[in-house]
């Protein structure tokens, strides 16, 4: 009977949340940024990051935006951390026919999670032959950007450039938001692949794990809130 109450504590709470909770750091509007909420956005920002980093030294496969950034650092003098800030930027510019409005955490998106890509990559080791540390560096990876993402999606300070881009076409399209993106998801993976960006089990890990890490992470993030309310 221990072990059954044991498991539905867990269970109760790790449960992914259905809706984005309203936090201690919540902003009012897109561009109230306080001293706390710019922190919790930075925060949440570089450990998505730093995720996404841990993915590409894996070399056993990237998120499909990666895929991109790194397979357009490949074929161009950039760097991986400016080829994600580039396409960031040129996502963003879609926004303007959809009239889509950024927010401060649309713009702060762009150039922390560049930067700390970068950094990430520069810092973090390679790994080419250790399986089981290439599968622990996806693992976390994937835990740190469901983190972040819960993190800074509750700051309320507008999406990212890709995040806005899937909601806006979805409102003038009619079209469910779940094949939007998987749409979208799928032309950047091609593209990238194509450009020579790495594909394969992380990848797959990736898109299968990281809507419920984000939805249970969305969900502690909620519980640390109301202890410091």
């Amino acid at each position: 009977m221990k072990g059954a109450d044991i498991r539905q504590k867990i269970w109760h709470f790790l449960q992914p949340s259905k809706t984005i909770p309203h936090t201690s750091w919540t902003a009012k509007n897109l561009w109230s940024v306080t001293p706390k909420i710019f922190l919790f956005l930075i925060f949440g920002l570089s450990l998505f990051g730093i995720g996404e980093a841990l993915l590409i030294q894996s070399t056993i496969g990237n998120s499909p935006w990666s895929v991109f950034a790194q397979g357009l650092a490949l074929q161009t003098p950039l760097t991986i951390g400016q080829s994600t800030a580039i396409t960031s930027l040129g996502v963003l510019a879609l926004w303007i026919p959809l009239r889509q409005r950024p927010g401060f955490g649309t713009l702060a998106n762009i150039a922390v999670i560049s930067i700390f890509i970068q950094i990430g990559v520069d810092h973090i080791p390679q790994v080419t032959s250790n399986f089981p540390l290439q599968l622990l560096y996806v693992i976390v990876g994937i835990g740190l950007v469901g983190f972040g993402t819960a993190i800074y999606i509750t700051c309320g300070l507008g999406p990212g450039p890709r995040d806005g881009l899937m909601t806006s076409l979805h409102k003038r399209t009619g079209i469910r938001i779940a094949r939007v993106r998987l749409s979208i998801e799928i032309c950047v993976l091609i593209a990238g692949s194509a450009l020579g960006g790495s594909v394969g089990l992380g990848t797959a890990m990736f898109a299968l794990i990281i809507g419920n890490a984000i939805a249970t992470n969305l969900n502690l993030v909620a519980r640390f809130s109301n202890r410091q309310s």
